[in-house]
């Protein structure tokens, strides 16, 4: 998937340590997924060295380490991803022994449908996508289907990324979000195409600031993306659509290469930190995957409903899985026609 695309900023965060001597850990990630002194605390607490770079696509990130000899010890795959890339012998099992503060995961996530024991993933973080909008529009977009209607003055964009598309075109049929059937996928890419003179473009994150501006009236986001856009102004929403959406988590993996095996678990333990772990929600307004971290974070972002949404709302969402290959050739291929059509 592609997503979160905002920088986090300053490279230099991941350079504290410099000595030759020290331990070294390599640490690759989703951009904007740690607060500023998240890597310095640990470099100075473990007297260590870490080397942290950011991607911005599982797809990405998959291809990097896909040779086995990356050099990156921890990454960060989508709930989507860690089966293929498990059974492609790419992620090392995890030493519960060495994870202390793995209690601290939340119950929704102590037994995910990717990873029941959690044997080769730590959940991090997670989120759903849903429709973000101008308070001023006269329909309200609370079903894909309002985005099928030209009540928005063409000023609607849906995100770059084919899952998400598909996504809301399936969930329009009713069928699941996760559908290998020809005869839904080839309805989905139909639906698709009779949207596109509705819209302005797809687009991913760099549309947030459109919709603060007040140039894009609607646009399917990813809800941590959408509360960054709603903290900047008072004029937008967020609906999470009636006919059901999707969910994904994000989390964090040791690969099967990483030569700093023992390192690599002291850094996801220290993830798992109460405290570091809400620090990082309260700086990049995401939601943990952490139940104690988000135990303590404040009220506002505690009981905020586009980040955490209440057990309801949530049980409309349909968790993304990995596409058998068939289906998803033939998800590419529709994928190209309805960006050409």
């Amino acid at each position: 998937m592609n997503r979160r695309t905002f920088l986090l900023g300053s490279a230099a965060v991941a350079t504290a340590c410099t000595s030759a001597a020290k331990r070294r850990l390599n640490v690759y990630n989703w951009e904007n997924y740690v607060a500023g002194s998240t890597i310095p605390d640990f470099e100075r607490e473990f007297d260590c060295r870490v080397r942290y770079a950011t991607y911005g696509s599982a797809e990405e990130m998959l291809a990097k380490v896909m040779s086995g000899n990356s050099g990156w010890d921890v990454v960060f795959p989508s709930n989507s991803f860690v089966q293929p890339m498990r059974e492609l012998g790419l992620l090392a099992r995890l030493d519960h022994s060495l994870l202390s503060n793995l209690h601290n995961v939340a119950d929704r996530f102590q037994a995910p449908e990717w990873d029941p024991q959690l044997n080769f993933c730590v959940p991090y973080m997670h989120s759903a996508t849903g429709i973000l909008y101008s308070k001023s529009v006269s329909r309200l977009p609370l079903a894909w289907s309002d985005l099928w209607t030209d009540s928005y003055q063409r000023r609607v964009t849906m995100l770059d990324d084919p899952a998400e598309v598909f996504g809301a075109c399936l969930k329009r049929l009713g069928a699941s979000i996760n559908s290998g059937n020809p005869v839904e996928l080839r309805h989905a890419r139909d639906l698709a195409i009779q949207e596109k003179p509705l819209l302005r473009a797809y687009l991913n994150e760099e549309v947030r600031d459109q919709v603060v501006a007040g140039d894009v009236l609607v646009a399917q986001m990813w809800a941590q993306v959408a509360q960054v856009a709603m903290d900047n102004s008072s004029n937008l929403a967020f609906s999470f659509p009636s006919e059901g959406f999707a969910l994904y988590a994000d989390n964090a993996s040791i690969l099967r290469e990483s030569k700093h095996q023992q390192l690599a678990h002291e850094f996801l333990n220290y993830l798992l930190r109460p405290n570091v772990a809400a620090k990082i929600c309260e700086e990049m307004r995401t939601a943990s995957a952490n139940g104690a971290a988000r135990s303590i974070l404040p009220k506002s972002l505690r009981e905020n409903a586009v980040l955490y949404p209440p057990a309801k709302v949530l049980a409309r969402g349909e968790w993304f899985r990995a596409i058998p290959a068939a289906p998803q050739r033939l998800r590419d291929r529709y994928w190209t026609e309805i960006k050409a059509a």
